[in-house]
């Protein structure tokens, strides 16, 4: 099974502008009144049974269940009857919020995430339609429940075969958009490990260098905008609170930061296809970028934006059936690619590597990316698949690796050294 998600921009009319905000409204109210009663329900829990908090206590009977999201799915069905206002929402897009706040607990408990928040009307961008009806896209028009036919900006047309499974209206600075779940009912071949491989090295002195010795510079796609932001966000200071001018300043402000995450995500894409260019399999260190965030550079991480590269790198690997994995991140600049040595921590500013036992010398993220190259290469050696090509900087063999390795589409094979 194949399942893609494609995002279209909407041309809504004023009617369906007042409908999508109406809807947005009332899913926020039954967030918040969810999130209340799971919250209530937690802290009536949280004092020990002998003492009580000195300010308030919340006080639930004890044999009150948990208010999970079929019990919560329950209640939405009764509370229609005091509440006409629900009835105004399709069922089944207020069901997916109780079913987006129950997700959000899940991943509290099992990621570590924070704990959900209340949403006003900025937060709540967004609603799903689960189910639509058959061939809902008919030219650049968009059939959808409670909404009608809706145009879009079709750049590009649905491939053939695919079904559209669901619809998500989210709302941004620059507009409506929605996002189309596709599906095909196909068997997706695994991505054949072969070609040229290459490795990647991010960092914030170059945002990547290549195994290839070429090294990409790393842009400032806040930084060019954020002199502008500054002074907007100094005049937002001074504006009285729900005032109209300080709603049209914040989406003035809205916007800016919309253009520079179109930006950087336009440019990662540009990016990972030239790196794909030429290349049979790509590898990559295997590092949680959000660590990167916490530090003193914690602004230059978010503005590089690490993680949404690495997610685009790997879809982009996949659809033009490029090899992709990831590896060990551990001393990467500290071992050389030629013979495999170990020479010791390096000084941030120090930039060259240069190895004391083969005296090979070259760019410190070079030398990292082509080490990650090399354990890339060890990794999928190990997994017992054949290589096409197996080699260092200078096209001798692999650092550390042993065995046979076959040339894929040569007829031909050579002995690695030990």
């Amino acid at each position: 099974m194949l399942n893609m998600t494609w995002e279209f921009k909407l041309e809504p009319t004023p009617e369906q502008v007042d409908t999508i905000e109406r809807i947005f409204a009332v899913c926020r109210s039954v967030w918040n009144f969810a999130l209340r009663e799971r919250k209530d329900w937690l802290n009536s829990r949280s004092a020990p049974v002998n003492t009580c908090s000195i300010e308030q206590e919340y006080i639930l009977p004890a044999d009150e269940p948990y208010p999970s999201y079929h019990t919560q799915a329950k209640r939405l069905t009764l509370a229609k009857e005091q509440f006409p206002i629900l009835k105004d929402v399709h069922s089944q897009v207020l069901q997916q919020v109780l079913r987006t706040l129950d997700r959000a607990f899940e991943d509290m408990r099992a990621k570590k995430l924070g704990f959900p928040r209340f949403k006003n009307k900025y937060r709540m961008r967004s609603f799903v339609f689960p189910q639509l009806s058959k061939n809902p896209l008919i030219g650049d028009v968009l059939k959808l429940p409670q909404l009608g036919q809706i145009r879009l900006r079709l750049s590009r047309q649905i491939p053939e075969g695919f079904e559209i499974k669901q619809a998500r209206i989210v709302r941004r600075a620059n507009g409506y958009f929605v996002m189309l779940a596709l599906q095909l009912d196909v068997s997706v071949p695994d991505t054949p490990i072969s070609g040229h491989p290459r490795g990647l090295d991010l960092g914030f002195d170059k945002f990547v260098a290549t195994s290839d010795n070429e090294q990409i510079n790393r842009p400032r796609f806040l930084q060019t905008l954020q002199r502008e932001l500054k002074l907007l966000q100094r005049r937002l200071k001074h504006m009285k609170l729900g005032s109209n001018n300080r709603h049209k300043l914040n989406q003035k402000i809205a916007r800016i930061h919309q253009q520079i995450t179109d930006t950087r995500k336009d440019w990662h894409f540009k990016l990972a296809h030239r790196l794909c260019n030429g290349a049979g399999m790509i590898f990559v260190e295997d590092i949680d970028f959000r660590s990167w965030a916490r530090g003193m550079l914690s602004k230059h991480s978010a503005d590089a934006g690490f993680g949404q590269f690495v997610n685009i790198l790997q879809w982009v690997c996949f659809k033009r059936n490029v090899f992709f994995a990831k590896v060990d991140k551990n001393y990467t600049s500290q071992q050389c690619p030629e013979c495999g040595t170990h020479t010791g921590k390096k000084e941030l500013s120090e930039r060259i590597h240069s190895c004391p036992v083969c005296f090979y010398t070259t760019s410190r993220d070079v030398a990292a990316a082509q080490v990650i190259r090399n354990r890339g290469l060890e990794l999928v050696s190990g997994l017992g698949h054949s290589l096409e090509v197996k080699q260092t900087v200078c096209g001798l063999d692999a650092a550390g690796a042993s065995g046979n390795v076959s040339l894929a589409g040569t007829g031909r094979s050579r002995k690695l050294k030990k």
